[in-house]
């Protein structure tokens, strides 16, 4: 199993003190809204939290004490709703060199840690937990996973999350494991062969950055059955399908009252691309990061080309991961 190390809640007591004086309260939620988007759904919490904040600065000069409750009462505000993308992991045979290229794509840190299987390195982002490299899976009779990329939706209880699955006609490929304190984790495949993971947060929430540069913005399943599709991930995560306005074959998948990505016919990917859930890497310059990739010994999958969403380009890395980037316009 692709293990998820502990990593330092959003939000400790040392972050606040330092910026809670002469701040109101819709500055400051505002500020930590930016800052953890889009970990924090619950934005009239995330209000209500730097309300106190402010009026505990305004009252008199803050303790520790006082603040570290308030912070408790912030990190529970935080989660990923049902059924979003909350962590990427990528299967690499040799995860030193892809390290190397994420580290040149997208700007990730982080040290491979050896292991009998091979290693693993926890990606960040800014010093923030984004994604993990791990050799594949070779643990209870699982080989190489179908993909190499591998998706993580979120829940809040992974054995019901499970019996879902298998119900819903999924098959589970590696039952429900306890990942240390951080969480709880399976990997399944829906009833069309695409991959996913399903992750039950603990002390561990998910990628603590996400839409930004380097981080992944946005889940795309290609699928050999979108009814089926549709039908399966609607039963077992309670997200919503939604066509898209134009008349193309696509759709956006919403949870939480969010968009959380889309859902297409493998016949709009890549030729010979398996049913996948297909990621996308917001970046800075997407035919910059393509002929980086190129450089380095990827494939081109599809050109660089401007759409409603931005300039997106899909891709294959040395070891065969294939995912998309984007250069994503801002709203107008």
């Amino acid at each position: 199993m692709h293990t998820m190390q502990a990593a330092a809640r959003p939000f400790k007591v040392s972050d606040i003190l330092g910026g809670m004086v002469d701040k109101t309260a819709e500055q400051m939620a505002q500020e930590l809204i930016i800052e953890t988007a889009p970990v924090a759904v619950d934005r009239e919490a995330l209000s209500r939290f730097a309300a106190a904040v402010a009026r505990s600065a305004a009252e008199a000069p803050p303790t520790a004490q006082a603040v570290n409750a308030l912070v408790e009462q912030y990190n529970a505000s935080l989660s990923y709703a049902l059924g979003t993308p909350c962590w990427i992991e990528l299967a690499a045979e040799d995860p030193h060199a892809a390290l190397e290229l994420y580290r040149d794509l997208f700007g990730w840190q982080g040290e491979v840690v050896p292991t009998e299987a091979g290693g693993y390195a926890m990606c960040t982002l800014n010093g923030r937990p984004v994604a993990r490299i791990a050799s594949p899976l070779d643990e209870g009779g699982v080989s190489t996973p179908p993909t190499p990329w591998t998706i993580y939706l979120s829940t809040n209880d992974a054995d019901a999350t499970m019996k879902a699955i298998e119900l819903a006609g999924g098959t589970v490929i590696l039952p429900v494991i306890d990942v240390d304190t951080d969480g709880r984790a399976l990997i399944a495949s829906d009833p069309t062969g695409a991959v996913f993971g399903v992750w039950q947060p603990l002390d561990f929430l998910g990628a603590e950055v996400a839409n930004q540069s380097g981080a992944l913005t946005w889940s795309e399943l290609h699928t050999s059955d979108i009814e089926v599709a549709k039908a399966f991930y609607s039963v077992v995560f309670g997200v919503e399908f939604t066509p898209v306005a134009d008349g193309q074959d696509y759709w956006t998948i919403n949870a939480g009252g969010r968009t959380l990505g889309g859902a297409t016919t493998q016949e709009n990917g890549p030729p010979g691309m398996p049913p996948q859930w297909l990621p996308y890497f917001e970046v800075d310059d997407t035919d910059q990061v393509v002929d980086l990739l190129v450089k380095r010994g990827g494939r081109v999958l599809m050109s660089p080309l401007d759409t409603a969403g931005g300039r997106v380009s899909v891709v294959q890395d040395p070891q065969d991961a294939i995912f998309g980037v984007i250069k994503t316009e801002p709203a107008s």
